[in-house]
């Protein structure tokens, strides 16, 4: 949790208040109290302040190129963002039942307007399962205390690894320190058929959960520790690091 110093943005539309504040030339999005739900260095818009959003970027290790991203929860819009800078081939598609979160990502942290960038205003648990083929699914749905318990049902698990290719992979921001922790990674783990790797973030208690469709898991170490090196070159965030503590879990898989 941290305390913001400036606030210059607040409103309320029938839900959590929408806050927005800045420090030390970082902007935060804030819903209803002062957690942090998304930053962005204002002098750097498309780089991935938190830790958690560049470790949910660790698919890419997997999946280099994907072409259709869909995403769960637009917050600041980091990780969409992220996508269409770096991934101008990639068609992006976000699902946030917030209109103001809407409107303050688009104000305030340099959402663009694109058709490439579809935003969604919708209930995800409506959306998914008519979703088909996308390369990723990134799932962050958090309120202002825990991680929205619609979201992480088993049904809506397995709708998420319908809406994937055979190739696909869902990448789960999850907080450790929720009580549902252990109950959440158990259905990941029974939904995909126990493919799943967990990568905690640096800072703090997220830990990302990669769940793998049967022919997303690519096993050759040497291809990627190559998409690892490249990737960090790139985009100056830490996938060796990633790679280094995605391995071990990778080969029990194996086993």
């Amino acid at each position: 949790m941290r305390l913001f110093s400036r606030r210059i943005h607040k409103t309320v539309s029938g839900g959590e208040p929408v806050e927005i504040s800045e420090q030390g030339g970082i902007r935060y999005l804030h819903l209803g109290n002062n957690t942090v739900q998304s930053a962005m260095r204002i002098k750097d818009p498309w780089y991935l302040e938190l830790s958690y959003t560049q470790a949910m970027m660790a698919f890419l290790i997997f999946a280099p190129q994907p072409d259709r991203a869909l995403l769960i929860g637009l917050g600041g819009g980091s990780v969409a963002k992220f996508l269409y800078h770096h991934f101008p081939e990639t068609q992006i598609r976000v699902a946030e039942i917030n209109p103001e979160v809407i409107r303050a990502a688009r104000q305030y942290f340099f959402v663009p307007e694109d058709d490439r960038l579809d935003i969604v205003e919708i209930d995800a648990t409506l959306l998914v399962p008519d979703e088909r083929n996308h390369d990723v699914l990134l799932l962050d749905g958090y309120d202002a205390h825990f991680q929205v318990p619609g979201l992480a049902t088993p049904e809506f698990y397995q709708h998420c690894a319908d809406a994937l290719t055979p190739r696909g992979i869902l990448s789960v921001n999850l907080w450790r320190n929720d009580p549902m922790f252990d109950h959440y990674h158990k259905r990941l783990l029974d939904c995909f058929e126990g493919r799943v790797l967990l990568l905690p973030a640096e800072r703090r208690g997220n830990t990302i959960a990669l769940c793998f469709n049967p022919f997303a898991l690519r096993r050759d170490r040497r291809l990627l520790q190559q998409h690892a090196i490249e990737l960090e070159v790139r985009h100056r965030l830490p996938y060796t690091r990633y790679l280094a503590e995605l391995l071990p879990q990778l080969d029990q898989l194996q086993k």
